[in-house]
């Protein structure tokens, strides 16, 4: 499988250099060079932040097609809780597993299955006082990709465990081969997702050096397809087994609730959850058992490949819900409760270092005080760069020169 940092990607046809990207950036990942927008690989956490705000549609993110699924003998869809508030008037969950089936898959297993198994083995190691507090929920990889870059600090808070999706996939898997007697690589297991982010997990795992899913769909580009075979079906399948708790993770809150601790925290946004690192960061929120972020507004339904508005996706779930028992599954179900735990320990992603090493940064450190101090401090975004500062540091990096900052242009015209 190709390994990428990340999945998000340019149509240099459609950009025209505006810088909304470059502004909203998380990771000051973009930059506007010869007017176009171009992406520092290693700094993209996949958020989805600049798909959002680009006005021209030059954002979008690579993921894979149902074409995928000829490639295997035997196929299992992994759809996210998120999928259910895509349709209206939606009462059971069944008719959409069932349309899935539909569609062209072997077997549907929920990832909301997967989040109950996590919910609960998070439970049962913070009772026993394992972890360190606060605990940052590891189910968002862009938040974790953001830990690893700009809050290092931070990477020993992250829950060490594996994302509902790949607890899912891992069991899924797991029973399609006692069932089928399928070799492990001819059955294929696709991920139905809200987010660009899962694509980079499964090339790229957190935690772990390899994902047990073999390919993401995007929600929104199965959904047309999805609803027609929903709207066709002459039977609807008792194939759900999962509960409230599972299915609540699909919005910000709902991981945190499934803890039954009162004492946490919960943001989304990209922005708003800079702010609560920076805080926790500070030693500000110390007192706090457990913190759920999520990079998307309103968590998972926000997603960019979904194909509801969020708010209404989550109005949607919470309605269909009160139909639901509580939970379905237990930590055991997994089997051993350490194969839940990520083989690999969580470290800084340097990509944000000038050097690596000590003294050549600290001199190019020096470096950068000193260009910046020439520039204007107005941030404009103009020269291409987010802040005067990150212009100061491709300056020094020697990605840019100090007169494409206008004012020091201006400047120099004006002495001659």
């Amino acid at each position: 499988m190709e390994r990428i940092l990340h999945s998000v990607t340019l149509d240099r046809d459609k950009c025209v250099g505006c810088t909304h990207c470059v502004k909203r950036c998380p990771t000051q990942a973009i930059r506007v060079r010869d007017g176009k927008a171009v992406i520092t690989d290693a700094r993209c956490i996949d958020c989805g932040e600049c798909i959002r705000v680009c006005p021209h549609h030059a954002k979008k993110a690579r993921h894979d097609t149902l074409a995928a699924l000829e490639n295997y003998r035997y196929t299992i869809a992994l759809p996210a809780p998120a999928l259910y508030g895509q349709f209206h008037n939606l009462d059971d969950i069944d008719v959409v597993l069932s349309g899935l089936i539909k569609l062209g898959f072997d077997q549907v297993f929920e990832v909301s299955r997967g989040a109950e198994i996590v919910s609960d083995a998070t439970r049962k190691l913070m009772a026993d006082g394992l972890l360190k507090k606060p605990v940052i929920s590891s189910a968002c990889p862009a938040v974790v990709r953001l830990i690893q870059i700009r809050f290092p600090d931070l990477c020993d808070h992250v829950l060490p465990m594996k994302a509902p999706m790949e607890v899912a996939a891992a069991l899924a898997r797991q029973r399609a081969m006692a069932q089928t007697g399928y070799a492990p690589d001819e059955i294929g297991i696709f991920f139905i997702s809200p987010c660009p982010a899962k694509v980079t997990d499964v090339r790229f795992p957190i935690g772990d050096s390899h994902s047990h899913v073999n390919g993401v769909l995007s929600i929104a580009d199965i959904y047309p397809k999805l609803v027609h075979e929903m709207n066709h079906l002459e039977e609807v399948e008792h194939l759900s087994n999962s509960g409230l708790i599972g299915t609540s993770w699909s919005f910000i809150g709902g991981e945190a609730a499934g803890l039954l601790n009162e004492n946490h925290l919960a943001a989304d946004g990209i922005q708003n959850v800079i702010r609560v690192l920076e805080e926790l960061e500070d030693e500000k929120l110390a007192d706090l058992d457990f913190i759920e972020l999520s990079a998307c507004a309103g968590g998972c339904v926000g997603g960019v490949f979904t194909a509801e508005n969020g708010y209404v996706a989550r109005a949607r779930i919470t309605r269909l819900r009160k139909y639901l028992p509580v939970s379905c599954n237990r930590a055991e179900d997994f089997g051993d409760l350490r194969a839940l735990n990520w083989s690999q320990t969580l470290k800084e992603n340097p990509a944000l270092h000038l050097a690596g090493n000590i003294s050549d940064a600290m001199r190019m450190m020096q470096q950068v005080d000193d260009v910046c101090a020439k520039l204007p401090q107005l941030d404009c975004g103009a020269c291409g760069a987010p802040t005067c500062r990150a212009l100061a540091e491709d300056i020094v990096r020697g990605f840019a020169k100090e007169s494409d900052c206008f004012r020091l242009r201006e400047g120099c015209n004006n002495d001659r």
